[in-house]
């Protein structure tokens, strides 16, 4: 690959969104025509790029680590399919906050809402492409780092089925839910970058054979729920027919059919939880601190860096966790993903909110963050335990505020769900546009 240096640091006119602007190129005998030809891209600074310092959203991290020595092998497929990178992006720091605030390195502008924090720990990445900035950018999503930042920012936002994509070059999180996604402003950009990564041949979309909406979730989690499930069911309903929409209480049929949650279940739940939605958190950021512990413990207690409100608290409590439960964390893990194989079935879809609403104020206090990030995980860790497939799609905007909606299908469908999206786009947005205004 060829590179050109370009800038370094950030200005005003990049929304925030790069830590470090540089040109990429494909290699210089790469054929014309090929599927991301003339497409630019961004690339989270959690990702290694042959002479460039992965810096991981800390400078102390920056500091103490030297230049990569090869590039991420998903940067290199990328770049092989004919799209160019203009440099790296913002991220939170250790990729440990779904908000996008950063201490060291500012916080990347929400291009749809300035006020309001873009989403992270792929901050950067998702705002380069709703501020226009590039045709997509790569992320990565741990426990929601690509799918809020792109509820947040009004773009489309794909974290693949676990495993699928190789993580290689990429510095770990927690290797349980790491995940790299992509976000996009266009879906079948977001379907072509998809067929790149998830190295297969492009297939004809397949109807759905149900879509279920979880009623629960939105009446408990969603404060535009008034506005989501008559979209996605108008929707539907004009392309598929009502039959194929299925209606499920998930709260209940989680507890009914994954018993190992009874040690993650606390005694009083928290208004408006789900409590067998708010135990599958639980479980999720138990097992995600233990391996953050074991991936970075060492260098955190011997470096003792320099972290933002809320980020340094979250990775002293990582520091501080024992194993204890740990093991029925993976039990937890295999008996949802049997679960909601069971229930969803081949070429199935599970309706979700991305979110439980809109993305916070700038600077709001860590400790008032937290009920809405409680709520968050909630949703997010169904696509995190069971490993599947989840895309955030934007319907627009309301009280000058980005709404958007889920669509999670079994792990491996990842194609089947990337297709679904072209074909319901256009007709979601357009259902959207129409109901926002009247209401």
């Amino acid at each position: 690959m060829a590179e050109t240096e370009v800038m370094k640091n950030t200005s005003n006119e990049d929304f925030g969104a790069f830590v470090d602007k540089f040109l990429l190129l494909p290699p210089s005998d790469s054929p014309h025509h090929l599927p991301l030809s003339g497409l630019t891209f961004a690339v989270k600074d959690i990702f290694d790029v042959e002479g460039h310092v992965t810096g991981f959203g800390n400078l102390d991290w920056a500091r103490t680590h030297s230049a990569a020595a090869s590039t991420a092998p998903v940067v290199s497929d990328i770049l092989s399919s004919g799209a160019g990178s203009v440099g790296k992006t913002v991220m939170d720091e250790m990729a440990y906050s779904i908000n996008g605030e950063n201490w060291h390195y500012g916080t990347p502008t929400n291009p749809c809402a300035p006020d309001r924090v873009p989403g992270g720990s792929s901050s950067g990445s998702a705002v380069a492409v709703a501020a226009g900035l590039v045709d997509f950018s790569l992320g990565t999503d741990t426990g929601g780092s690509v799918r809020v930042p792109g509820a947040f920012c009004g773009i489309l936002g794909f974290r693949p089925s676990h495993g699928t994509v190789s993580t290689d070059g990429v510095i770990p999180m927690a290797q349980s839910f790491d995940t790299v996604g992509w976000f996009a402003r266009d879906p079948l950009i977001l379907n072509k970058v998809g067929h790149v990564l998830l190295r297969s041949p492009v297939q004809d979309p397949l109807p759905p054979c149900q879509i279920i909406i979880p009623d629960d979730c939105f009446q408990n989690l969603c404060f535009q729920s008034n506005i989501i499930i008559p979209v996605v069911m108008k929707t539907i309903d004009n392309l598929f027919g009502c039959q194929v929409i299925k209606h499920v209480k998930l709260g209940d049929y989680v507890r009914d059919n994954v018993p190992s949650l009874k040690h993650f279940t606390e005694s009083e739940s928290q208004e408006f939880m789900i409590p067998s939605l708010s135990a599958l958190s639980n479980s999720l950021r138990l097992l995600q601190r233990w391996e953050f512990k074991n991936n970075h413990g060492e260098w955190v207690s011997t470096i003792r860096p320099h972290l933002g409100p809320g980020i340094h608290e979250r990775v002293w409590d990582a520091i501080g966790t024992s194993n204890g439960n740990v093991e029925h964390c993976h039990t937890v893990k295999t008996e949802l993903q049997a679960a909601l194989s069971s229930l969803i079935q081949d070429c199935g879809i599970l309706v979700l909110p991305t979110v439980p609403g809109p993305p916070p104020k700038l600077q709001t206090e860590p400790v008032k963050l937290e009920d809405y990030r409680a709520k968050a995980f909630s949703l997010l860790a169904i696509a995190g335990m069971s490993g599947f497939c989840q895309v955030t799609i934007p319907l627009g905007m309301w009280d000058d505020l980005p709404v958007a909606v889920s669509l999670l299908a079994r792990h491996g469908d990842d194609l089947f769900l990337l297709n679904l999206v072209q074909t319901l786009y256009d007709s979601l947005k357009e259902q959207a546009s129409s109901m926002i205004k009247l209401t």
